[in-house]
């Protein structure tokens, strides 16, 4: 009898606990739902807004305002899931600060917000920047479609196939979105010999490309695109510029440090 008062007591402990589970899991479901429901809407936004900032027939005063637009939007979204996902610093002493950002540096919310931040602070106006933005949209908007409107039938006549699409080739968009990344740095060299030049957004701007080289959310894209530019590039400098050896071999030092 004192066996069965046990497992009687036990049963209903079990329920609770297994009832508490889904609870926090259904909260969990629910707030990932409103996570990805604003980064779509925002996204959306941001589609329109740098596809307006391309577009060529746009006068230039609107071009330049829905270009900047478009960076603030991508790093608005950015940061907000940043929030979302890993919440604020413990406490805002130097350890914990430190601690916070080992978190969330490598990650592709951290990588794009510094990408917009870099590009919104100034006075280039490159809309081949704008690619890996939309790229990245583009990605929000499909996902967020294929989740939420599967079963509609304005989605299935029309957005469907373009969903399907973009899901199915996320390779091709992010290796497209590294060949952008990779030569807005060689762009951003070029601009220094013009009145346009600023040397720290150019050097800042590479620390970005190799923290892009070394994180595990983008090395296999970016790596891939740097091997073909060595391939490319390495037997013309042995060829025609020996004299380069000392310097490429003092940059990839540095680069794979």
């Amino acid at each position: 009898m004192m066996r069965f008062d046990l497992a009687m007591q036990v049963r209903p402990l079990e329920v609770q606990g297994h009832q508490q589970l889904l609870v926090q899991i259904e909260l969990l479901c629910i707030g990932i739902d409103k996570h990805y429901s604003f980064l779509s809407m925002l996204g959306y936004k941001v589609f329109i807004v740098a596809v307006l900032a391309i577009f060529p027939l746009v006068p230039r005063s609107l071009s330049y305002r829905a270009y900047r637009l478009s960076f603030v939007g991508t790093a608005c979204s950015s940061l907000y899931s940043l929030y979302a996902l890993y919440g604020r610093p413990r406490a805002w002493n130097l350890q914990a600060l430190q601690v916070y950002f080992q978190s969330i540096i490598a990650t592709k919310d951290f990588i794009y917000l510094i990408y917009c931040l870099t590009f919104v602070t100034s006075h280039l106006f490159l809309k081949f920047a704008l690619i890996p933005v939309l790229c990245r949209t583009l990605e929000h908007i499909a996902k967020f479609l294929r989740r939420n409107f599967n079963h509609s039938t304005l989605y299935r006549k029309y957005l469907e196939d373009p969903c399907v699409w973009v899901e199915s080739n996320t390779t091709t968009i992010n290796i497209l979105s590294s060949h952008a990344e990779i030569g807005l740095g060689f762009l951003l060299i070029v601009s220094l010999f013009s009145w346009q030049r600023n040397i720290i957004q150019t050097f800042m701007y590479w620390q970005l490309l190799k923290l892009m080289y070394h994180a595990p959310v983008s090395a296999g894209y970016h790596q891939s695109v740097w091997v073909k530019i060595g391939r490319t590039v390495n037997p013309l400098v042995q060829r025609y510029a020996p004299f380069l050896n000392t310097p490429v071999s003092a940059i990839q030092r540095w680069w794979f440090r």
